[in-house]
Parts: structure tokens; sequence; C-alpha cells
């Protein structure tokens, strides 16, 4: 509930010091508002921070949300959450406990504030799907039990605990289905495809591709994405989700690999490894829902948002270089 007294926003971001925590606190500080920033810091980084300092409407919170936390916000986001499988199955334990724990304490924080809630769920609450494209009307194809199961299943029980108390206490809540998204602040070592493609090109690695290459992903621009997010959050009470936001312009891996090559000058060669355990072999959205709810598409293509990215990497890699 947003207080009476002053007509500026104060939000809480869990997962701020993310990759799409980061840009979205950036988005928000930009429409005026006041942002709490809660990151335990296993996967963000206050680097994506920096350029916040002395900034007098944010501030960091160095908080694990599988603990309670206590702030007075007129808005949650929650994004505290492991999202590449290098870092979700380093301690799969705790990438449940985030998901689950952390959704319990951010869902009884918003019902003690009456406040809105958004969740950043994620496509692989699909699996590895027997319906193509997915939408949010697929139940999905999960392994309950396999090594990618801690993110896949915490974030589908997560889904369970939001729907239960908007059914249970009435709480307004916002579910995003977030699909393969990329671009800067990205970690160079999350294992996620494109920060893989970029890294091994400009260090003139081997590209490593798993399998054939011939699956799948839609790849997402991070500025399209959380354009997505706030026309979400800004909804009416009757818009629950889930929602699917991500990009319906499908390309295999193998196509990837290739056009990063191109995009760097790189000369690495493609070299192939096993194809991991549950490992999706498609992955393309269905963003009717959020075409005609949001009025919302992604605008970015794929070669201008790599542009981008390759050259945030660039950066970053010479700063990792040693002096």
């Amino acid at each position: 509930m947003t207080r009476l007294y002053d007509s500026r926003k104060r939000i809480l971001v869990t997962g701020g010091a993310g990759f799409l925590g980061s840009h979205l606190i950036d988005r928000l500080l930009g429409q005026g508002h006041e942002v709490i920033c809660a990151d335990n810091l296993f996967t963000g980084t206050k680097r994506n921070l920096d350029h916040l300092h002395g900034e007098p409407r944010f501030e960091f919170m160095r908080h694990d949300v599988t603990f309670p936390l206590y702030v007075e916000v007129d808005e949650i986001y929650n994004l505290a959450c492991p999202a590449s499988p290098i870092h979700y199955q380093h301690d799969p334990i705790q990438t449940t406990k985030t998901s689950v724990h952390g959704a319990i304490n951010m869902l009884g924080l918003a019902k003690r504030l009456k406040c809105k809630i958004f969740q950043a769920s994620t496509s692989e609450v699909y699996g590895d799907p027997n319906v193509h494209p997915q939408t949010e009307a697929y139940w999905g194809n999960v392994n309950p039990i396999g090594t990618r199961s801690c993110y896949d299943e915490g974030k589908r029980c997560a889904e369970t605990l939001f729907f239960d108390y908007h059914r249970q206490s009435g709480l307004e809540i916002k579910v995003a289905r977030i699909f393969n998204t990329y671009g800067p602040r990205m970690h160079h070592a999350d294992g996620r495809v494109v920060s893989n493609f970029i890294v091994q090109a400009l260090r003139g690695e081997p590209i490593t591709i798993y399998g054939d290459g011939s699956q799948t992903r839609a790849f997402c621009y991070v500025d399209d994405l959380i354009e997505g997010f706030l026309r979400l959050m800004d909804t009416d009470a009757s818009v629950t989700g889930p929602m699917n936001l991500g990009n319906p312009g499908e390309f295999t891996i193998r196509e990837l690999a290739e056009t990063v090559v191109e995009m760097t000058g790189a000369r690495s060669e493609i070299v192939t490894r096993p194809l991991p355990q549950d490992d999706p072999k498609q992955r393309r959205p269905d963003i009717s829902l959020a075409e005609k709810t949001l009025g919302w598409a992604p605008e970015v293509p794929l070669r201008e948002g790599l542009e981008r990215t390759i050259d945030f990497f660039k950066e970053r890699l010479r700063e990792l270089a040693p002096a």
C-alpha cells in the first residue's frame, strides 16, 4: 500500500546486486523511487552497483532471504536466487531454500505490509518441454530428483506459495516466467551460454557446445526484459500471471556460437561435449499473453544485443587481466 504522505514509492529488490536486479534498480531509480537492495552477494556483486555510490535514494543491505527481513516498503521484487546451473548446483540445498524459504519470508513481509509483490520465476518450470512453444497453460515436464531439480522445483514451489498466499490472504501478486536473458553485467563465469561463448571467443579459447548444438534457445536482451517487469508490476490487481517474458526468436546453440565467433573476429574452433542431464532440447516462449495484457514485446535484435554484451565483456576481461 503506497504511503499517503509521499507519491514516491520505497521499493525492495531482493537479489538486487545481480545481473537482472541491478538493471531493475537503475530503472526504478530513474522513475524517481527509493530502492532498498537486499543481497547476500553469493552470485551478485557490489560492482554492479558501484555507479550508485552517493545516490541518496538507494540503500544496500547484505541479507540472505532465507532469513526474515523487516523493512517498510511499498512494493517488493523478489529476484533472489542463483540462476545459472554452475551457481545453483554448487549448493543445491541452499538453492531450494532460497527459492522456498525466501518466497515464504518475502510473502510474509508483503502480507504484513499489504503491498504487491513480484516473483521472478523461470522458464525452467517447464523442464524439458513436450509442448513447443511454451504457453503459460503448460504444466511442464520436470525431473523432481535430478541435478537441476533444486532450481526447477524450487521455482515451481515458489509459484505455488505465491498463488496460495493470493488465494488465502488476498495478496496482490505478479509472477513472471523469465526465459533466457543476456546483456551487460552478466557474470563472466556463470556458465550461461551467451557469457560462455563471448568469454571463450574473446580469450581465443575453443567454443564449447553441449550435444550437437541443435538444441534451441530464445535470447532476450536485458533492457527488454526489465521493461516487461515494470509493465507487469503496473497492471491492476486482477493480473497475477504467471506470464512468460522472453524473446520468441529461436536460435540453435550452434547458430549462436557461430554468430559470436563472427562478431568477435575470434579464431576459436567449436568443440562438443556430452549434453548435461535434463538439459532442455527446445525453449521458446509463447508471449501472446504479455503482448495482449502489457502491450509488450522485445525490441532489441540479437546481433545488436550481442554487440553491447561483447563490448561489456571486453572491458570486464581487461579489468580481470593480471597487471
